[in-house]
């Protein structure tokens, strides 16, 4: 059962929306543009993607981590909300929620959840993930 949750969560990630956010010409770009109306599934696109770092966006509304099962994930995720709210939850306990301009540091294999976003707007997080040093 477990196998199975971490293999969606997986493939959850893996799952990348076709806007590519970070132009190759050094253009100026912007992190509310190509965002859909209607948001049935979280959306990850990278912004910058190299060995030791990954910049994500992550667009939710109303979406939620699976009841059981956490993210364990092996490098630092330090994540930021940039509208909406989401609320993380620990293995520990602990339940923070994070509106616009908080942000928090993640550290590796801490596992964590979300366990609610914002279903009346969406939420965008970024997110960027670097390797423990």
């Amino acid at each position: 059962m477990l196998a199975t949750f971490f293999a969606t969560m997986r493939s959850r990630r893996l799952k990348r929306h076709p806007i590519n956010l970070c132009d190759p010409e050094n253009s100026v770009n912007n992190i509310f543009n190509g965002i859909p109306e209607q948001i049935p599934e979280e959306i990850f696109e990278d912004i910058i993607r190299t060995d030791n770092i990954r910049i994500e966006r992550i667009v939710s509304k109303g979406q939620s981590s699976p009841e059981k099962g956490w993210y364990d994930q092996p490098e630092n995720e330090w994540v930021m909300v940039l509208s909406g709210y989401g609320i993380i939850e620990f293995d520990d306990g602990r339940i923070i929620t994070m509106t616009k301009g908080d942000h928090l540091n993640i550290k590796a294999n801490e596992r964590h959840r979300v366990k609610a976003t914002s279903p009346d707007e969406a939420t965008i997080w970024l997110a960027v993930f670097y390797t423990p040093s």
